[in-house]
């Protein structure tokens, strides 16, 4: 402090950060800040997709109508858009589970070589422009025949959600005393029981937050199914593209609503499990 400045009587920084009174109130602003900050641009899309005019100054539309929904799902491409998407996003979760779920208990209980080595392997298809691992991509795609195919798209897919998945699941393992499987093994149970038995049932909160996440992240994905997909197999966020350039501004706002509504319910639905002591005690060790 200044040389003659005078600090205010019963005022002080550090009592201000100590106490929990004033935590609370900065974490409610900062939550307050954020949704305003999130819901805003969200609120708008809902509003464009209910919108027949409005036009500035209004806040708010000033003819309402459902004919942009009625028009997006009369249209035969939009259709068949979303049935790929929520065909192709629970496959890639399930494959991606039975590699990441025996992968994510061998690098939380077993002796690994270059454990922390192959985990942040996982993370280098995250670590540089994806752009240039989708073009890369497509080339050995072409010369095994697997672009513009169904299973080509789930592939491509699983690079991303490998990550989510098989991270998750390691620390959530990580978190689950091993003294419970041992006791189990000393009760008689073989390795397969003791697992099924004991350890899945704690773990499986991370497992079905992991796989919303591998779920919400392959419903996601435009870029590499745009380069790879195309022609003949266009999900939502590829259609996407071109409903904002072709279309009227409802339009694509109702698909980006129908784009956003999964990822917003399945969240919410984490929540619950995101409690889950073992899943937050794991990611804590991440």
């Amino acid at each position: 402090m200044a040389a003659g400045a005078r600090a205010l009587p019963g005022v002080s920084l550090t009592w201000a950060i100590d106490d929990p009174r004033m935590r609370r109130l900065i974490l409610r602003l900062f939550v307050a800040g954020l949704a305003v900050f999130i819901g805003i641009p969200l609120l708008t899309l809902v509003l464009w997709s209910f919108a027949g005019e409005w036009f500035w100054p209004n806040v708010i539309p000033t003819q309402w109508t459902i004919r942009w929904y009625e028009q997006v799902f009369e249209n035969p491409r939009v259709v068949n858009a979303m049935v790929l998407s929520f065909t192709i996003a629970p496959v890639v979760t399930v494959l991606t589970a039975l590699i990441a779920i025996p992968a994510g208990y061998a690098f939380a209980r077993l002796n690994v070589p270059f454990r922390r080595v192959l985990l942040l392997l996982f993370l280098i298809p995250n670590a540089f422009p994806r752009i240039g691992l989708y073009v890369s991509l497509a080339v050995l795609y072409y010369q095994i025949n697997l672009i513009d195919t169904y299973w080509g798209v789930v592939f491509l897919h699983m690079i991303g959600t490998l990550v989510y998945m098989t991270w998750i699941t390691t620390a959530t393992f990580r978190s689950i005393d091993p003294h419970l499987e041992e006791a189990a093994r000393d009760a008689g149970a073989s390795p397969l029981r003791a697992f099924w038995s004991v350890v899945f049932p704690l773990a499986l909160p991370g497992i079905i937050v992991a796989s919303l996440f591998s779920f919400l992240a392959s419903l996601d994905e435009a870029q590499g199914t745009l380069i790879v997909g195309t022609p003949h197999f266009i999900t939502m966020p590829v259609l996407m593209y071109t409903l904002i350039s072709s279309f009227e501004r409802p339009v694509a706002a109702v698909f980006s609503v129908l784009l956003s509504l999964p990822s917003l319910v399945l969240l919410v639905a984490a929540q619950r499990y995101l409690r889950s002591e073992y899943v937050a005690a794991g990611l804590g060790r991440v």
